[in-house]
């Protein structure tokens, strides 16, 4: 970022590493989110045992994650993260020595309680130290670098394969780019306080939108990890050019997510939501209508993928301009922990619809719960426009 960017030297400064670190867990998430998926779609199984299993991640993080914020707080943020990290790389290679869903549904649950630890110090991190003004873009950026990430993922299995052990040992070491970083800012990094005072209800009744649009956001995006690839296989492409997929929908978000952010400061955050949320319900109904062996899918995707992509920063940032100090470590994991919510639901309950209705079942389902978040932000925004 340079300083015409707008945003000042001294944040710049103090994100520069977590937004780096943030790539990492981007290429870490990319290269793992699709591995299990595809294994047991090989293996035979049914989309909704694949859902369920997807799951597991989501419950591990929702039976930890209220913790995430005292644990930051106690052992400091970089600690925190760099412990995670390393414990997640010792669980992926774990998956090369069992297998089946119910090993792996296990290992997922195990792997969700301390993945999510650096995502969500890094986001109190950049929550924390974000100016008002500024907060949309360094939100914005944040989900680009995250994206980055995970685009190169599927590249990498390009390389290395999506079956047997050695994706998931790549995945393992890669992850330990997380900690690099970090390492020089392991004393200096923003101190995380948590406010004994507040509750997880109270940023449910405050932030009411910015919650549920958390909730949809994670519903599309898991969704869209676990299921896009085994939806492009089924479409009649390799396994290999289904995980491209999934970098072109994350590769729309590199390149979107500024402009995006820049409207969320520029304009009311609520309006933003509600475009980006009409849009990615248009494009989830237009997928089934795309020849998948032509150009026109990998634009639609695109597309799908940084727009709804955006949703997360922009819900990120209005959550920000409600919360301040202590408040803001609890108002960040619940955000986290709706958003993991949204995929728990939506993981199972799109591998249901598939099985019964096919490959339009993903659209569909998406386009639900995508319109109600609409409706919901243009209703927020008629009470109060101001």
């Amino acid at each position: 970022m340079s300083q015409s960017s707008g945003i000042a030297a001294d944040s710049r400064r103090t994100l520069l590493p977590v937004f780096a670190a943030c790539a990492a867990i981007g290429l870490q998430a990319g290269i793992g989110m699709p591995l299990v998926p595809l294994a047991l779609e090989q293996q035979g199984y049914d989309k909704l045992t694949i859902g369920i299993v997807s799951a597991a991640w989501p419950v591990g993080m929702l039976a930890f994650g209220t913790r995430i914020p005292q644990l930051a707080s106690r052992f400091g943020a970089v600690p925190a993260i760099i412990g995670a990290v390393l414990v997640g790389a010792l669980l992926s290679v774990t998956y090369t020595l069992t297998s089946g869903p119910v090993a792996w549904a296990i290992l997922s649950f195990l792997h969700g309680i301390v993945g999510g630890v650096p995502w969500v110090v890094s986001e109190i991190w950049m929550n924390v130290v974000a100016e008002e003004k500024h907060r949309g873009r360094i939100m914005g950026i944040y989900a680009a670098m995250v994206a980055l990430g995970m685009a190169l993922g599927p590249v990498v299995l390009q390389v290395v394969g999506v079956y047997g052990p050695v994706p998931f040992l790549t995945g393992a070491g890669l992850s330990l780019l997380v900690a690099l970083p970090l390492l020089p800012y392991w004393r200096t990094a923003p101190r995380i306080r948590v406010d004994a005072t507040s509750g997880f209800m109270a940023v449910i009744v405050l932030a009411p939108l910015a919650l549920f649009t958390a909730f949809a956001c994670g519903l599309g995006e898991q969704v869209a990890f676990s299921f896009l690839p085994v939806y492009a296989v089924g479409a009649g492409v390799s396994p290999e050019t289904g995980t491209l997929w999934l970098s072109a929908f994350v590769m729309g978000n590199v390149v979107l997510q500024w402009p995006i952010g820049w409207l969320a400061d520029h304009a009311d955050r609520r309006i933003v939501l509600a475009g980006c949320t009409l849009a990615s319900t248009l494009l989830v109904v237009a997928l089934p209508l795309v020849p998948a062996q032509s150009a026109g899918v990998i634009v639609v995707v695109m597309l799908w993928g940084g727009i709804s992509f955006a949703i997360y920063p922009v819900g990120l940032a209005l959550l920000g301009q409600r919360f301040r100090g202590g408040d803001m470590a609890r108002a960040n994991t619940a955000f986290s922990l709706i958003y993991i919510l949204g995929g728990l639901v939506g993981r199972p309950l799109t591998g249901a619809a598939m099985d019964a209705f096919g490959d339009r079942g993903l659209g569909w389902t998406l386009a639900v719960f995508y319109i109600a978040a609409c409706i919901a932000a243009v209703v927020a925004w008629r009470r109060s426009p101001a």
